[in-house]
C-alpha cells in the first residue's frame, strides 16, 4: 500500500492578513497598555490648564487696582480670549505632544520591538499608519478636553468680575479649536521627527527646534522672515487666536493660518508612513 502525503503548509501560511482596522486596534493596545503614557497626558493637561487659570486667577485678584476705562475696555480689547489659552500655554501643549508623538516611534525602535512588530506585519506604511491614527485620534480628544477645560475654567474665574465671554463671543470658538487642533498636529509632526532621526535624545532636539525655535527666530522685521514666520505652527496659532486685525507690516489671513495647520499635519502623516519603507530597524 502506497501512502501519500500532502505537503507540508509554511508556518502562517493560512492565516488571514492583517487588516488595518486590525493593527489600529493592536497600537491602542500599545498606547494604553503604557502607565508612562497617561501620566504624561495627565501631567501636561494639569501644566497648561493650570498656566490658563493661574493667568486668570492673577486677573481676578488685581481687579480692584485697574481704572474704571481699563476694565469697560478689558472685554472689548479681547483679553479674556488671551487668557483663556495663553501663549506661555500653548507652548507647554506644544513640546510636550511632539515628545509624546516622538516617543510613540522611537520607543518601538529604542527598545527593538520595532523588529517583532515588522516581522508581524512585514507590511511597514501600514503599521505606521495605524500608529499615525492612534496618535492623531488620542491627541485630537486630549487637546478638545484641554482647550474646553481651559477655557471654561478662566471664563468662570473671570466671571467673578462680570469680565468673561461666552464661546459664542467672535473670536471665541476659533480659540477653542485652533488651540485643541495643537495638540494632534504636534503629535504627529513629533512622530515624524521621531520616524526619521530614530534617537531619543536628537529627536527631541530636533523637535524643540521646529516646534519652538524656528517661530522665535523668524520676525516681522522683513518680508521674508515673516512669510516664513507664518509658515510655523506657533505663529499659525498666535494668528488663530487673534482677537481683530493682524497687527503687522505684513499681515495674513486666518485662512492662511489654517492653511499652515493642514500642511503641517499631512506633510508629517505622509513623512512618518513613509519613513519606515526600506530602512533597517
Amino acid at each position: 500500500m502506497t501512502t501519500t502525503y500532502a505537503p507540508a503548509s509554511e508556518p502562517g501560511a493560512d492565516e488571514p492578513r492583517a487588516r488595518f482596522h486590525d493593527l489600529v486596534a493592536a497600537e491602542w493596545i500599545k498606547l494604553r497598555s503604557l502607565r508612562s503614557t497617561w501620566m504624561a497626558y495627565g501631567a501636561t493637561a494639569l501644566a497648561v490648564i493650570a498656566f490658563n487659570a493661574g493667568t486668570a486667577y492673577d486677573t481676578y485678584n488685581y481687579w480692584p487696582a485697574r481704572s474704571a476705562a481699563e476694565r469697560a475696555d478689558y472685554v472689548q480689547a479681547g483679553i479674556p480670549l488671551q487668557e483663556a489659552f495663553t501663549a506661555n500655554a500653548a507652548m507647554v501643549m506644544m513640546l510636550a505632544l511632539g515628545a509624546i508623538g516622538a516617543v510613540a516611534i522611537i520607543g518601538e525602535y529604542s527598545t527593538g520591538t520595532i523588529r517583532a512588530t515588522f516581522a508581524a506585519v512585514p507590511a511597514r506604511r501600514s503599521v505606521m499608519a495605524a500608529k499615525a491614527v492612534v496618535v492623531t485620534a488620542v491627541t485630537t480628544v486630549f487637546g478638545a478636553i484641554v482647550a474646553g477645560a481651559s477655557f471654561g475654567l478662566t471664563q468662570a474665574i473671570l466671571d467673578g468680575r462680570d469680565a468673561a465671554v461666552s464661546i459664542g463671543y467672535p473670536g471665541a470658538l476659533r480659540l477653542v479649536v485652533a488651540s485643541a487642533l495643537l495638540a494632534p498636529v504636534c503629535a504627529v509632526v513629533g512622530m515624524a521627527i521621531g520616524s526619521v532621526i530614530r534617537h531619543t535624545s536628537a529627536t527631541m532636539i530636533a523637535s524643540v527646534v521646529v516646534i519652538l525655535v524656528l517661530p522665535i527666530v523668524f520676525t516681522d522685521g522683513r518680508h521674508w522672515s515673516a512669510v516664513a514666520g507664518h509658515a510655523t505652527l506657533f505663529q499659525a496659532w498666535l494668528r488663530l487666536v487673534e482677537v481683530g486685525s493682524a497687527r503687522t507690516d505684513f499681515p495674513w489671513t486666518i485662512g492662511g493660518a489654517w492653511t499652515v495647520y493642514a500642511v503641517w499635519a499631512l506633510t508629517a502623516a505622509v513623512l512618518a508612513v513613509t519613513s519606515a519603507q526600506r530602512r533597517d530597524q
